[in-house]
């Protein structure tokens, strides 16, 4: 675990926090991973996961998800591992010792939505990724966790303009169970719902009016049997 831990460590160090990436390494991806790996194990987390099949082979894509806890990336680009999935994420999550490192050299990217320029920017970037077939990316469209007694917070529906303008399609997913995670560790195991509820694929999107595809990503999330148990 020491050599693990140094391992990450110095590796770090050879990643600038201040740029953007746009190739993705295999190498950081696989330290990612194994990270998420010991991390899931330690804090006892079993995962149950529906729909999978559902997901399109031979692109990369967009994927969508109701946003509860901390713990929804980490467990989500774990249950994708295989398609090397990049968030675009908070700018704070960018600075997080060695971690933050990592996940940029995977492509990850803050996007700061209090500027609109800015986060365009960041969309612009995303596009390219998919595109030039680096990396799936994922995002939240509530903007940020979901902490209230609704089930969803209002989209952001300009994040599904990525998908359109990457010609990719959508993958919707929901996910139940992962904000008990913090509460239940070290005392018992937890377990954490995810569920691919569907896929809009780009001739289904293609000059649709985001708040359109907003409309029928967030009906995916409400009515998934896994989503309507926290409720």
């Amino acid at each position: 675990m020491i050599t693990f831990v140094l391992i990450l460590a110095i590796s770090s160090l050879f990643v600038n926090p201040k740029k953007i990436y746009k190739k993705h390494s295999r190498y950081y991806r696989t330290l990612l991973n194994m990270t998420t790996w010991l991390a899931v194990r330690i804090m006892r987390i079993k995962i149950h996961v529906n729909g999978l099949e559902k997901i399109p082979k031979g692109t990369r894509f967009l994927l969508v998800q109701n946003h509860r806890s901390k713990f929804d990336p980490i467990l989500t680009w774990y249950v994708l591992r295989k398609y090397d999935l990049a968030f675009l994420s908070k700018e704070e999550n960018m600075h997080i010792p060695i971690f933050g490192r990592i996940i940029r050299k995977c492509c990850f990217m803050s996007i700061d939505r209090k500027h609109p320029g800015r986060a365009m920017e960041t969309v612009n970037t995303a596009v390219e990724l998919l595109k030039d077939d680096q990396v799936s990316i994922g995002v939240y469209p509530e903007g940020t966790r979901n902490t209230t007694q609704e089930p969803l917070l209002p989209f952001h529906n300009s994040m599904f303009k990525i998908a359109q303008n990457a010609d990719v399609p959508i993958v919707v997913m929901a996910c139940h169970g992962t904000s008990a995670v913090k509460d239940n560790f070290p005392k018992k195991k937890s377990h954490v719902y995810f569920e691919v509820t569907g896929v809009l694929k780009p001739e289904d999107i293609k000059g649709l009016k985001t708040n359109v595809i907003g409309d029928e990503v967030s009906r995916q999330i409400l009515e998934s049997p896994i989503f309507r148990k926290s409720l």
